[in-house]
């Protein structure tokens, strides 16, 4: 009886292991079990939901004051590089929505057409079914396994569908094609590997290049680790992945940052205190004269008053 109960209890769980690695798209409670840090509002599908305000803060947000954040926080590997970019003196925030694609394998890829066709109710390609999910704010993240010639899923009819649907880029481990194209969107800020004149092959039948295997589900990009709902900073040529329960503390680090860096760089040029003193840890005298200059200067600087208030409500002079 003992031995009948524990084989169902194994058939039960390797069940369920099979329904969460070959669900194409994750569920939402999969998405919930796996985001456990995040607290606040969640998408309709589960991904976790940083509010627009913070995203807009975000966007003066350094990668080094980001990967600092996440580096004291244990998290190692959510930086990537190396990237071929549209428009590289535009900064790109959003929400991810990742993709995963794999070599194109004949057998899976007919599975997965027949039941995101006949079961899912998508349409055409797999290439344009993790697009439909876009909303704003979404930076859409797809891993493209480096894929060169004969890869690029995305030319400029995805690339304009992906910018009417979400107002950004893409971050995309590949090959991207219609170059040009893409370039004339005009805020289309993005971040790829290469590019090539080819295009995606698409035909499980004949010539196939690629195969979707996962929408949503924890996703690589180069030596970062990313999450649905991570919220996207790609700038200066790289790009950074920030899970979404550390997205405040980054901008709020950042914004004293950047406010103690302003001040330390005037008094540096009025000569009022060596760069030995503002290099290291600031005496009292100096905290005091900071705090000073922030109420004094509280409506002509980078970061909102609000935001200073709260800095100097947690203040101590």
């Amino acid at each position: 009886m003992i031995k009948s109960i524990f084989i169902s209890s194994v058939i039960i769980f390797l069940f369920g292991i099979s329904s969460t690695l070959y669900a194409q798209q994750i569920s939402k409670e999969e998405l919930i079990f796996l985001t456990p840090d995040w607290t606040g509002e969640r998408l309709k599908d589960g991904r976790p939901y940083v509010s627009d305000e913070i995203l807009e803060r975000m966007r003066l947000v350094s990668l080094e004051e980001a990967w600092a954040v996440l580096k004291n926080e244990n998290f190692k590997f959510q930086f990537e590089g190396d990237w071929q970019t549209i428009n590289p003196d535009s900064v790109l925030v959003g929400r991810a929505v990742t993709a995963s694609f794999m070599p194109g394998r004949p057998d899976i890829h007919r599975s997965i057409d027949h039941r995101g066709h006949n079961q899912d109710g998508r349409i055409k390609s797999q290439n344009s079914w993790p697009i439909d999910l876009l909303v704003k704010g979404d930076v859409y993240v797809v891993d493209q396994f480096g894929a060169h010639v004969d890869g690029p899923t995305i030319g400029d009819n995805l690339g304009n569908s992906i910018f009417a649907k979400t107002g950004n880029g893409i971050v995309y481990n590949g090959a991207i094609r219609d170059i040009s194209g893409l370039k004339e969107i005009g805020s289309f800020t993005s971040y790829f590997k290469s590019y090539h004149p080819s295009h995606h092959l698409n035909n499980p039948d004949g010539a196939l290049n690629t195969t979707l295997v996962g929408i949503n589900m924890p996703t690589r990009i180069g030596s970062a680790t990313v999450m649905p709902g991570d919220v996207v900073l790609g700038r200066d040529g790289g790009v950074i992945f920030i899970p979404p329960h550390l997205a405040l503390r980054v901008v709020e680090t950042s914004e004293v940052v950047r406010l103690r860096d302003m001040f330390g760089h005037q008094r540096l040029r009025e000569q009022k205190y060596t760069p030995g003193e503002i290099d290291s840890r600031w005496s009292a005298e100096i905290e005091k004269d900071f705090s000073l200059w922030l109420n004094e200067h509280i409506d002509d600087l980078p970061v909102s008053r609000t935001q200073i208030q709260e800095i100097l409500k947690k203040r101590t002079w």
